[in-house]
C-alpha cells in the first residue's frame, strides 16, 4: 500500500516501523522480509525496502490488497 503512494519502488521504511503499523514483533517482519529478498521480490538494506515484482508481490499478499486499493480509490474519488 506505501507503493500505492510515491512514485518508485524504493520505499524509506525500517523493519521496528513495520513491526508498530502491522502490530508484530521486529523479528517477525525481519523474518518476512528475508522470505521475500530470497525469492527475488524486495531488496533491503537499513531503512530502505526496495520492491523488485510487484506482481508477484501482490499476488503473495492476502486479497486485502485489492481490497483496500479500491476502498481508498473510491474515498479519494468521491464527491458529495
Amino acid at each position: 500500500m506505501s507503493r500505492d503512494r510515491i512514485s518508485g519502488d524504493t520505499l524509506n521504511l525500517t523493519h521496528e516501523f513495520l513491526a508498530t503499523k502491522l502490530g508484530t514483533r521486529r523479528a517477525a517482519v525481519s523474518i518476512a522480509a528475508t522470505q521475500l529478498r530470497q525469492v527475488g521480490l524486495i531488496d533491503y538494506r537499513r531503512g530502505v525496502i526496495t520492491i523488485l515484482d510487484r506482481a508477484a508481490l501482490e499476488e503473495r499478499s492476502c486479497g486485502c490488497s485489492a481490497s483496500v486499493r479500491a476502498q481508498f480509490d473510491q474515498l479519494l474519488s468521491y464527491s458529495p
